[in-house]
């Protein structure tokens, strides 16, 4: 049972947007290029708010800064590529982490089918058409539908976020334990 003097001790306080960066940043993620646009237009930015929503229909999603460059892109264009980044690539996801980012014309890259272009040295890519977008606070919600997809670097580790940092995994043995969607 609780009483009033045990409640007032668990109130929450309000939630600073720094204190939530940091516990947040206690979960590691995947390190993803995020390409949108088509030919002069052509744009990419390093996301690391990536995940899959659903296998029927195949449906991915990724948050981006409202005031983002990219946004507008994806939305104009209707389409966008998740290029999942391999642990080498660090350089790469600095590239285009910046307000002044890497051109597409400077890294290899080919078109899908959507136009967008694939970063040709990712690890694995999604391509996908837009389907829904939400307001989330500070970010936009973009839920797109996959319509192409490829692991041309299969054999390597992917490059991971984790307190604030960029890195790939450590080479220990890899756990037999396999993850169930449920």
């Amino acid at each position: 049972m609780t009483t009033p003097d045990s409640q007032a001790l668990h109130r929450a306080k309000p939630v600073e947007g720094r204190t939530l960066r940091d516990v947040c940043g206690h979960f590691v993620t995947g390190v993803t290029v995020i390409t949108a646009g088509t030919g002069e237009e052509a744009a990419g930015t390093t996301v690391n708010s990536f995940t899959s929503v659903s296998l029927d229909p195949p449906l991915v999603l990724f948050c981006l800064h409202n005031d983002s460059r990219l946004r507008s892109i994806v939305e104009d264009g209707g389409a966008y590529v998740v290029n999942f980044l391999s642990g080498r690539q660090e350089k790469l996801a600095r590239a285009f982490a910046g307000k002044s980012t890497a051109a597409i014309t400077d890294v290899a890259h080919h078109s899908s089918v959507t136009g967008v272009p694939v970063l040709s040295d990712a690890l694995a890519f999604l391509s996908c058409r837009l389907v829904n977008t939400f307001h989330g606070g500070d970010h936009t919600i973009f839920v797109g539908e996959v319509v192409e997809l490829g692991v041309p670097r299969d054999n390597q580790e992917p490059l991971i976020f984790f307190r604030g940092f960029l890195g790939a995994l450590e080479e220990e043995p890899r756990g037999v334990h396999p993850i169930f969607d449920g």
